[in-house]
């Protein structure tokens, strides 16, 4: 604002940054209300499509999907886990090797797409099928849902391991400082001290992980697992109805967000203690 000579008082114009963020919340407004047409268009397709005797033979079929898109998650998360701490350690190493060797594990595995990872294990490993009855791992192998679980498994723990090392990282050195001083030995002081306040930290990427993995499993139907993607993929083979990925899409936004609430539900229950 600044005076004039005749003593009229001029009121500068708003500056951009405000306008960019009308602008913004503008768009913001339209992509929602694009996203709610759609919501409703997909209700009102399959409430206006409501084919009983489709759901009454499918159900089953979508309900046995479900089940191994979890089990495929669940012991790929589990698995990716117990891989991603010693991948973890070597990361914050101080032996160069030790930390050149897992940062090239981290590189691949976070570089390349699942699917090609995914298509090495698969394919790939049929070519060492001697090799493998030799020392009697080609039983394993040759169940594509093993190969399934072994890729998403190699993946996950790579983004884990990263995930597990920024949060121990973010903990202030003076918790480490602090136990020294109390004479707590280094293994203590990370399993009492460090590893509670990381996991804190940890907790949305890792939330955030699993439901990637979630969305990502269904890629696992192009190698013959009939996960939720997969049975999908047969009924509509069968019938060559639309609707069979429009149910398929709702069963993987329902489990998204249970998901999500469980993850919200227990970062309230850990950190609890920090709102007071």
């Amino acid at each position: 604002m600044s005076l004039a000579a005749d003593n009229t008082v001029d009121i500068d114009p708003p500056p951009p940054v405000a306008q960019g963020w009308s602008r913004a919340r503008v768009l913001g407004y339209v992509l929602l209300a694009l996203w709610a047409l759609l919501g409703l268009a997909m209700v009102w397709f399959l409430a206006t499509s409501w084919n009983p005797e489709f759901v009454r033979k499918y159900a089953p079929l979508y309900r046995s999907g479900v089940e191994v898109t979890l089990s495929l998650v669940g012991i790929s998360i589990v698995a990716g886990a117990i891989i991603s701490i010693p991948i973890a350690y070597a990361r914050m190493s101080k032996n160069r090797v030790l930390r050149a060797l897992a940062y090239g594990y981290v590189y691949f595995f976070r570089g390349t797409p699942l699917l090609a990872q995914t298509f090495l294990v698969y394919y790939g490993i049929g070519s060492f099928r001697p090799e493998l009855q030799a020392v009697g791992l080609w039983s394993f192998f040759r169940d594509a849902f093993n190969c399934a679980v072994f890729a998403f498994s190699l993946n996950t723990a790579a983004y884990q391991a990263e995930i597990l090392r920024g949060a121990i990282e973010s903990v202030p050195r003076g918790q480490w400082e602090g136990s020294a001083a109390l004479g707590l030995h280094r293994m203590l002081t990370l399993r009492k001290i460090i590893l509670p306040q990381a996991l804190i930290v940890a907790l949305r990427p890792y939330g955030n992980e699993v439901i990637l993995m979630v969305k990502g499993s269904a890629i696992v139907a192009i190698i013959t697992v009939y996960d939720l993607m997969g049975v999908t993929r047969l009924a509509y083979s069968r019938t060559f109805d639309f609707q069979t990925y429009i149910w398929a899409a709702i069963i993987y936004l329902v489990l998204v967000e249970i998901l999500r609430h469980a993850i919200e539900w227990i970062e309230r229950r850990i950190t609890r203690h920090l709102k007071r």
